[in-house]
């Protein structure tokens, strides 16, 4: 173990979400934040913006550049782009290109070989000296306290931007995982649909995320909420308001919310007998951006029949278990998949 021993302050754990990129520094925690957007100049392909700065200008660029998002269904879709937006936040974090660092990168359970080989790659071209690969699943179990060693089994359910991940932990290892491509990503787009289909209204994807936010739902609610957004009215051309409540938003989101309990409970029939009284004692954990969901834990514990709760601060429960990763070694080893030097 001497001659794999981490260096404190140099190494990273790396989140590179659909939704979001967060980035942990060892010794010093999560040190970047941001939303997984870059702008570039339409003809060079430099960077003008990226984060939240390029997020504002979703829906608003001129000819002369764009406003992309380089990963999609928790993958690179966009290579170049990719590795564009994340040198820009590895020099804001000041990662040393002399001392390069080894970096921790988190994939959804059912990626496939060459979509992981596209995340090493975007990896190594920053700067990285070494890439460890884990999956989301597993470090969110990590980030959200869950134990992994044990004989009795945890059940996590990380919902993320483009995709939902499921998985049994048991001795170490898993024991069961599904993973499905739907996710914070698939609920703005089924809102958008909707509200296209029944005003005649198109939405840009931050509204249609605001209605998310503001009103959306996945269980009927003690309280009728509503949320006001503006789009441009198909028939006319112009700007138009309407006015959604939740329970109309519940309804557009039935397709995706359908799509993670079908997915659950198709882990859950998966599991080996033995473990059926552990899920049911210990319950599912919920994490990811989708577990912000209003009422998805209620919606999940009511078809299911299985206690569920939301982890603590569930957007960074992938990168906390990812950072104790790169904080302690020891840790990393059960969980990884492989590595990969340069």
């Amino acid at each position: 173990m001497s001659s794999r021993r981490w260096l404190p302050g140099r190494d990273l754990a790396l989140d590179l979400g659909t939704a979001n990129t967060l980035i942990h520094r060892q010794g010093r925690g999560v040190v970047l934040d941001e939303p997984s957007v870059v702008a570039v100049d339409a003809s060079t392909g430099d960077v003008i913006a990226a984060g939240r700065t390029a997020k504002e200008m979703l829906g608003r660029t001129p000819g002369s550049m764009r406003a992309v998002r380089p990963l999609r269904d928790g993958v690179v879709y966009d290579p170049d782009v990719a590795e564009r937006m994340l040198r820009v936040f590895t020099d804001s974090v000041g990662v040393s290109s002399v001392l390069r660092p080894r970096v921790v990168v988190c994939v959804p359970s059912t990626v496939s070989p060459l979509e992981r080989r596209a995340v090493e790659d975007v990896a190594m071209r920053v700067g990285a000296r070494q890439v460890y690969v884990v999956e989301e699943p597993v470090v969110a179990a990590v980030g959200a306290g869950l134990p992994l060693t044990d004989m009795e089994a945890s059940t996590v359910v990380d919902i993320g931007g483009g995709s939902t991940d499921a998985a049994i932990l048991a001795l170490g290892g898993v024991v069961a995982s599904r993973s499905t491509r739907v996710g914070g990503a698939s609920m703005d787009e089924a809102i958008s649909t909707h509200v296209q289909r029944q005003y005649s209204l198109l939405l840009g994807e931050q509204s249609a995320e605001h209605i998310k936010i503001e009103a959306g739902s996945a269980y009927p609610l003690a309280e009728t909420r509503r949320a006001r957004v503006r789009g441009r009215d198909l028939v006319s051309g112009l700007p138009r308001t309407v006015e959604i409540s939740s329970d109309e938003v519940r309804r557009a989101l039935d397709v995706p919310v359908r799509a993670v309990v079908d997915l659950v409970r198709d882990l859950l029939d998966a599991a080996p007998p033995e473990l059926a009284g552990d899920v049911l004692r210990r319950g599912v954990v919920l994490t990811g951006g989708g577990a912000l969901l209003r009422g998805i834990d209620a919606r999940l514990e009511h078809e299911l029949g299985v206690p569920v709760r939301v982890a603590e601060d569930p957007l960074r429960a992938v990168i906390r278990g990812a950072g104790r990763c790169v904080d302690d070694f020891a840790t990393l080893e059960p969980v990884i998949v492989d590595g990969r030097r340069f």
